[in-house]
């Protein structure tokens, strides 16, 4: 009976969840079996295949690694002023965060500089291919938040300016709604990175 009880409690906070929350939900669910499934076939193409050949990780990579974690902190930050009621440190906090995701992306593109030019590319080691694959697919999906992040900061700052706007903004469900999907996607691709960026690491 108990049982039971434990089992529609948890189905009724699956009814209870907005629509968009459903559909973040899902969608971090396929993001996560297409980034497993990718990683299975990296770890089974022979990951040892770059030791040895005197190479090293990238230093892009170790950049933009660091550089991810700091914006998952100012993310996290975001839950807090919103809590708070102060707008301006909620703006301020999104902006690092938006901008911490724009640089990393360019690190990004530097690591597979850095890539091609000590010889690994696609037509080259099997596992070195995954290397462009794996973080390719990443920054594809964390494109979609940043430029959620660009909408969210430019309505932030419109509000900002209006008393009324900004009263609404802070006791509004929805917005707070925006907020949490927001800084959970975002923490979620912080994971994923961190375990393939371990991943890259463990390659060379």
């Amino acid at each position: 009976m108990v049982e039971k009880q434990e089992k529609l409690g948890w189905f009724q906070r699956i009814e209870r969840l907005h629509p968009y929350e459903t559909l973040m939900y899902l969608g971090m669910f396929g993001s996560g079996l297409i980034f497993l499934f990718l990683t299975v076939a990296f770890l089974a193409s022979g990951t040892n295949q770059l030791q040895g050949l005197n190479r090293h990780i990238p230093f892009s990579f170790l950049a933009s690694t660091f550089l991810l974690v700091v914006s998952g902190y100012s993310a996290t930050k975001m839950r807090l002023h919103y809590q708070e009621e102060r707008i301006d440190k909620l703006q301020g906090s999104l902006l690092i965060t938006l901008v911490l995701g724009l640089v990393f992306t360019l690190l990004q593109f530097l690591g597979w500089q850095e890539l091609t030019n000590m010889g690994i590319d696609f037509q080259g080691i099997p596992s070195g291919s995954f290397l462009y694959v794996l973080s390719g697919i990443h920054i594809f999906h964390l494109l979609g938040a940043i430029v959620f992040a660009i909408i969210l900061w430019l309505q932030l700052k419109k509000k900002q300016t209006d008393q009324v706007e900004s009263l609404i903004l802070v006791v509004n469900p929805y917005e707070k709604m925006r907020i949490r999907l927001f800084t959970t996607y975002w923490r979620f691709m912080d994971a994923i990175w961190l375990i393939l960026f371990m991943l890259f690491v463990i390659s060379f």
